[in-house]
């Protein structure tokens, strides 16, 4: 039997937000809303679990959505963070620290030899497809369905992630030229891929190399390779978009795993250890583009802040060697067979799960999910009522078929053992 929540002080501040902030957020998915219920507003985190304003205590297998590789308040972060803190906050000038972090990157991406330091994920994907556009001399670019690279015109075209769970068919407030220059197909769809490459003149392909925000959709064998060979023989550019893989899957992130090289990667959440940053990077010639440098403008206030610049240094300490992927792999597998024994158990057999080091996705699916349209097809009500009942037995899943979890290097074996149980008894309430 689910437990009831106490939520009166997040009810209490719902229905304050409603009144100042669209929805009561300030970010789609932390509504609650493709899940059935209000959301609830967290007041602190410790290692591998977080506590509402009613001090509920939940497993959190959100991590805020990726960054928090270490789990929270980790102490060398938070030490480094508020070290820098107590020499300033922002200068809107140089500072060592910015230097030290781009090094630290270059030395683990296969593909950056240099970067621009942003404050999100979001602009740093609109900077290297300006970057892209400004090298090659041609408009448009190539996404793939359900593939979601921030909330840039031109590219929410058939996104995932929030605008699948809020059911957006389209994005108003674009202007329809730029949304023809984006040119969609399905992921791990070869054939879709050469026909678009053969009738278009492409600036970029962009693509995540381990779709997250669809749910965790991997490449088929071949289809990295095949967006190399492609983009080689046209004259396009290969963006990958690493927000959520990059320094997560393994030390260089997908590109090293695969050994697909792209010409740019777009980097966020854990390079910012929790606090807002991103970068975008590539060779040193298509980086030298960029002003002062060169004539591709792009600027920020905030870019490569030192507090965002220490947690993203201390988090990526704490990443280095063989030893931390090993455990964050474990952990992961260990979630996913947990996931899958807890489904046994409970009779419950229209489930696909998608695992990688640091990542993974539970669809309530009877085949397995390849492409976005798979994504869509899942049993969204059954997600809905499983991860209301994970809520009510303290675990804190995405609240979204189209999201991933996102394990961290903090999660303990009693922690998956706690979810696995609230799992077990969740699918047993879910409606067949």
């Amino acid at each position: 039997m689910t437990v009831s929540l106490r939520d009166a002080r997040s009810a209490e501040l719902y229905a304050r937000a409603v009144t100042y902030l669209p929805g009561g957020v300030n970010s789609p998915v932390r509504a609650m809303r493709s899940i059935g219920r209000d959301p609830l507003f967290m007041q602190r985190g410790a290692g591998g679990e977080i506590f509402d304003v009613d001090e509920n205590p939940f497993v959190d297998w959100v991590c805020s959505w990726g960054p928090l590789i270490c789990g929270h308040a980790h102490p060398a972060i938070v030490k480094a963070v508020t070290d820098a803190a107590q020499c300033g906050t922002s200068f809107g000038a140089p500072t060592a620290g910015e230097v030290d972090l781009a090094e630290e990157v270059s030395r683990r991406v296969p593909g950056v030899e240099m970067l621009r330091m942003t404050s999100s994920g979001t602009e740093a994907a609109m900077s290297a497809v300006r970057l892209a556009r400004a090298a090659t001399g041609r408009t448009k670019l190539l996404k793939f369905a359900g593939a979601y690279h921030g909330h840039v015109d031109g590219l929410l075209a058939d996104a995932g992630s929030g605008l699948a769970t809020q059911g957006i068919p389209a994005s108003p407030g674009v202007p329809a030229e730029v949304a023809a220059s984006t040119i969609v197909v399905p992921w791990n769809d070869p054939d879709a891929v050469v026909a678009a490459t053969e009738a278009h003149e492409f600036a970029a392909i962009l693509a995540e190399p381990f779709p997250a925000n669809m749910g965790l959709v991997a490449p088929a064998e071949g289809f990295l390779e095949l967006l190399r060979a492609r983009a080689d023989a046209t004259g396009a550019l290969l963006i990958f978009d690493e927000v959520i893989s990059g320094f997560r899957v393994s030390r260089g992130g997908a590109q090293e795993l695969s050994g697909v090289i792209p010409d740019l990667t777009v980097m966020g959440k854990v390079i910012g250890g929790g606090l807002p940053a991103a970068a975008y990077g590539g060779s040193r010639a298509l980086m030298a583009r960029i002003a002062p440098a060169g004539d591709v403008y792009q600027a920020g206030t905030l870019s490569g802040n030192p507090l965002a610049v220490a947690a993203g240094l201390a988090t990526l300490a704490l990443l280095d060697g063989e030893q931390p992927y090993l455990k964050l792999a474990a952990a992961t597998h260990a979630l996913a067979d947990g996931l899958a024994e807890a489904a046994g158990s409970a009779g419950y057999e229209d489930i696909q799960i998608v695992s990688t080091t640091g990542l993974l996705t539970l669809f309530f699916s009877t085949e397995p999910v390849t492409d976005y349209a798979g994504a869509r097809g899942c049993d969204r009500d059954a997600y809905a009522s499983w991860c209301r009942g994970l809520l009510a037995r303290g675990v804190y899943a995405p609240a979204s078929q189209f999201e991933a979890w996102f394990p961290s290097l903090a999660h303990t074996r009693e922690q998956i053992e706690r979810t696995v149980s609230a799992a077990a008894a969740a699918f047993a309430e879910v409606e067949r």
